[in-house]
């Protein structure tokens, strides 16, 4: 990753400095934001494998910066912290019906959500759900939102279930505790309830909400930096789909160069075999299904988590397409 300035953990927004904190775009930066999950896979192989450093060259400055979560990402890129990258569509139309100064201008990931039930949980169906408690990473995620499609699909009331929000890391506590039921989340922490705790998959990849097309990860740009440099908003996608085809092409050569990475940005080692199991759940692409955006945009609204449907002008592809 030559010419790559690691930025860490973004340190603008946990301070609180809520307007202001960073400069606006600059002509010839480019500064990439995304989570160290594995949805986020394409930003990632994008670095390792040097496509970014191919497509902006060398006189352009390249600096990266990893959020925990969705909120996080979306309140970096309205303090001027983050110009690009990839982030959960449930964040990035929240924040555009109150701040509407960015843009989705790709898709990134489809699927990589599950369903879990606990071994032990007398649920053999989503209605049987219904009175029990199900955790999700933060309320309004992509996967509380994929929850609730699923719930009145099966004409279950999301009133009846308790929401639990809990980091996808710690949801094997709730289960080894017996505190809840279930769990919406993304791989490959489905892979690793089932591995440690004996979970059962009751939806896959494949089966829960949209399945293939269910929208998980996309790439979001700030409107300053596609004023000021439309160009490198072009050549960002470039590699973002040369990454998008490795993903596709060579699963397991992805899986162990998400490992390296992930293991030299936090020190965690995840398990290679799980992760690959967990690829199979991934559908990299960089298509957009506009009306699944709308579907999920009135799930989330009508459950209190946006303030408006309209997302009118959010996707813009014509920088794809070109």
């Amino acid at each position: 990753m030559k010419g790559i300035i690691k930025a860490g953990a973004f340190a603008c927004v946990a301070t609180l400095a809520l307007a202001g904190c960073g400069q606006g775009a600059t002509e010839g930066e480019v500064r990439i934001g995304y989570f160290p999950n594995l949805t986020h896979i394409a930003t990632i192989i994008a670095l390792e494998n040097g496509y970014f450093d191919e497509e902006f060259g060398e006189e352009t400055t390249i600096e990266t910066m990893t959020v925990p979560d969705g909120s996080a990402f979306m309140e970096a890129m309205s303090t001027n912290e983050i110009d690009i990258g990839t982030v959960g569509p449930g964040p990035a139309m929240n924040t555009y019906t109150s701040n509407p100064a960015h843009s989705i201008i790709a898709g990134a990931v489809n699927g990589g959500a599950v369903l879990m039930i606990r071994e032990d949980a007398e649920v053999e169906t989503v209605a049987d759900l219904a009175g029990e408690r199900v955790a999700v990473p933060t309320l309004g995620s992509t996967q509380d939102v994929m929850l609730r499609k699923a719930l009145a699909d099966a004409g279950v009331d999301a009133e009846e279930v308790e929401l639990i929000p809990q980091a996808p890391a710690d949801t094997s506590t709730l289960f080894n505790q017996g505190d809840v039921a279930a769990a919406a989340t993304q791989e490959p922490w489905g892979s690793y309830l089932e591995e440690q705790t004996g979970a059962r998959f009751l939806l896959d990849a494949d089966a829960f909400a949209w399945g293939e097309e269910s929208t998980n990860t996309v790439v979001v740009a700030t409107h300053d930096f596609l004023d000021v440099n439309e160009e490198l908003a072009r050549a960002y996608l470039r590699a973002h789909k040369k990454a998008v085809e490795f993903v596709q092409e060579q699963p397991e050569e992805a899986a162990g160069i998400f490992v390296s990475h992930i293991k030299e940005e936090t020190g965690n080692e995840l398990n290679i075999a799980e992760i690959e199991q967990s690829m199979e759940r991934l559908f990299p692409t960089v298509d957009v299904n506009e009306q699944v955006l709308q579907e999920m945009a009135e799930i989330a609204h009508e459950a209190g988590n946006m303030g408006s449907t309209d997302i009118d002008g959010l996707v813009d592809l014509s920088f794809l397409e070109k």
